[in-house]
């Protein structure tokens, strides 16, 4: 067997070849207690528990005493930011509290908790209260998860503790979190400490959580922000918006 040398091919000295190549630097959103800094492409949109069973009349908020319309106040702006979200094609997380029909994911604590005459498990007007595959344990419908957005069931308050989310974002190599949802100051704040010790960074736009109660909306968002940002940064959803464009016009 014998190998011939080809001649080496000859380019035209006045050939140029150009290569465009667009690099995004990161965006700057409008924050507390200093800007947020992010790459969209590294960021991820995360919708805690914007579950009927919260948000709508007849639901388990509801049947607590609680005023369901403080929480509802946040649907718009979250619906808002979901579209600018998916417009710039940023990765969407839904998560929803809630148990196995036979409640073996439910710690006893948890069940016994505040001798409720109708609680976890129990029959209400929406089906049984907090069980997967409920009517009232599914995401309304102003912000219903699109066929290719994951879905994070969980049975504790942090998205974070016995789900695959960090598995999630890791394979997606997601830096930071913009967090919406309810409650201020018990899914979402749990949510943003798991995140927090996690190493991502988070953003809270302050118009897209709600309590139950005025003074922990105010004070769980104080927290987030105080002594430089200690588990996040709090804006507004007109910020994070303004930002988004920037990616959704390019």
């Amino acid at each position: 067997m014998s190998f011939r040398a080809t001649k080496e091919r000859e380019i035209p000295q006045d050939y140029t070849c150009h290569i465009e190549v667009k690099i995004m630097s990161k965006l700057q959103i409008e924050a507390e207690p200093y800007a947020f800094e992010f790459d969209p492409a590294a960021t991820a949109l995360i919708i805690i528990d914007m579950q009927r069973d919260f948000l709508e009349p007849g639901g388990f908020g509801e049947m607590l005493g609680n005023d369901v319309s403080l929480l509802r106040s946040a649907i718009g702006p979250i619906a808002n930011l979901l579209e600018a979200a998916r417009a710039a094609g940023m990765l969407v997380i839904h998560t929803r509290e809630g148990h196995r029909p036979d409640l073996t994911d439910a710690p006893p604590a948890k069940l016994a908790r505040g001798h409720l005459s109708c609680g976890i498990g129990d029959v209400g007007p929406m089906g049984r209260v907090l069980v997967r595959g409920e009517y009232g344990h599914d995401i309304i419908p102003e912000l219903y998860p699109l066929p290719t957005e994951p879905v994070i069931d969980k049975s504790g308050k942090g998205a974070f503790f016995g789900t695959d989310l960090a598995l999630l974002l890791g394979n997606r190599g997601i830096q930071s979190l913009i967090v919406c949802g309810v409650t201020t100051e018990v899914c979402v704040h749990t949510t943003v400490r798991e995140a927090n010790d996690r190493g991502y960074e988070c953003l809270v736009p302050e118009d897209c959580v709600g309590s139950y109660f005025p003074e922990f909306q105010q004070v769980g968002l104080k927290m987030i922000k105080a002594q430089g940002g200690i588990f996040g940064w709090v804006s507004h959803s007109s910020q994070v918006i303004q930002a988004l464009h920037q990616v959704i016009q390019i």
